[in-house]
């Protein structure tokens, strides 16, 4: 298991390199999950090796098997920015491209910000117009539980939300620790600077599913970005749309500068 370090921490990644790569692109994992099931169970690592991509995904600090703290501040979007940029310092990267799904958008953005010039592409997956939505509530509303609530429950049956507890199960699933996965939800994190984001040099593709509420239309959020394009998956869910053929086609369709088809409009 390759690693390096970043801020003190050990963080672990793969690095698959075919013969013949024409280009680089590194993947950012969402929570809960981790390079593995994020990138190779769901056919990314096989996809973009056959296509002659060399492939670096890591396990974000917190995940998988990477030095997992329980302190929320050790979770700050910089800090994980600054780990992904770390990844490309210590591989030797002076530019590639980076496909965040899920939380790893928010990485993925931030380095974006950071560090534009080391970013050819930029895709984020599972994302949506709902990022800079705020979240509706109902007057007399009860307090929802949190993500971190939901991560450090004693009982499972207890989260009565489906999208925390379809997280707090994916968590358990993989072995996750909910600690350090309670943790990183605390961690205090300002709104991503839109104004920046719209100032984006490079071409960034937006995807999410149909049936993925949480992100909403990628449509409004590619309208962000000044090169921007969203597709949206038929049929597919916040899970369901990672490992969908029509999700690899979007991407590959956008790193090779042809995504026109009709349904990605």
């Amino acid at each position: 298991m390759p690693t390096f370090t970043s801020d003190g921490l050990t963080l672990a990644y793969d690095d698959i390199d075919p013969p013949g790569a024409e280009r680089t692109i590194v993947l950012v994992h969402g929570f809960a999950s981790n390079r593995n099931e994020g990138w190779r169970r769901t056919g990314w690592y096989g996809a973009f090796e056959r296509r002659r991509v060399r492939c670096v995904a890591l396990d974000q600090r917190g995940h998988g098997e990477s030095a997992k703290p329980h302190e929320p501040e050790a979770y700050t979007r910089e800090k994980l920015a600054g780990d992904l940029a770390a990844l490309f310092d210590h591989l030797g990267l002076q530019r590639a491209d980076v496909f965040g799904y899920s939380m790893g958008t928010r990485t993925a953005m931030q380095m974006a910000i950071d560090a534009p010039e080391r970013i050819s592409n930029l895709i984020l997956g599972g994302i949506g117009e709902r990022l800079f939505q705020p979240r509706p509530t109902s007057e007399g509303e009860a307090p929802a539980m949190s993500m971190a609530q939901a991560m450090l429950a004693d009982d499972p049956e207890t989260i009565a939300q489906p999208m925390l507890r379809s997280f707090r199960q994916f968590a358990d699933e993989q072995g996750e620790d909910r600690r350090a996965l309670a943790a990183f939800t605390e961690a205090r994190n300002p709104p991503l600077d839109r104004e920046a984001l719209e100032r984006l040099p490079m071409p960034v593709l937006v995807v999410a599913g149909q049936r993925d509420q949480g992100a909403g239309d990628p449509e409004g959020l590619a309208r962000v970005f000044p090169d921007g394009k969203g597709v949206m998956v038929p049929g597919c869910d916040h899970f369901s749309a990672i490992p969908h053929a029509l999700t690899k086609a979007a991407v590959f369709d956008f790193l090779d500068g042809l995504l026109d088809d009709p349904w990605a409009r």
